[in-house]
């Protein structure tokens, strides 16, 4: 087939441009020169991090006269990394005689209440219980 050259490809000369080219797939750089990859690994890195309480929560706490020991809170931030792993949203975790609703994506406790306080054991809006 002739092909004209007046200054445009012609369909044959764009196929062979792009479909007979060995693709090597580059990873995509941000602007700081990290690959995606890199960004979530240390994204997913920073979100282990310690368990948050909301205001509201502190103030249960208080309320409740409940003070957590450091063996308590490491079992509270191991339930809220299960339930990361497992990819709940809003879990129930217990711990002991405590339970605490948590915000998984953000690693905060929204409530908490001892098992006195849960007269009808009852919780609502969870996407899923961890048992510590």
């Amino acid at each position: 087939m002739k092909i004209q050259n007046n200054g445009f490809l012609s369909i044959e000369q764009l196929k062979d441009q792009y479909l007979n080219q060995n693709k090597a797939v580059m990873p995509v750089k941000s602007t700081d020169g990290r690959s995606f990859q890199e960004i979530l690994e240390s994204s997913q890195s920073r979100s282990g991090g310690e368990v948050k309480f909301s205001k509201h929560a502190a103030g249960r706490l208080a309320d409740r006269n409940i003070e957590l020991t450091s063996g308590q809170m490491e079992r509270l931030q191991e339930g809220t990394q299960r339930a990361q792993q497992k990819g709940i949203k809003e879990s129930l975790v217990i711990v002991d005689q405590l339970a605490f609703i948590v915000n998984i994506p953000n690693s905060t406790v929204v409530t908490a209440m001892s098992q006195n306080d849960a007269v009808e054991n009852v919780f609502t809006n969870i996407d899923g219980a961890v048992i510590i």
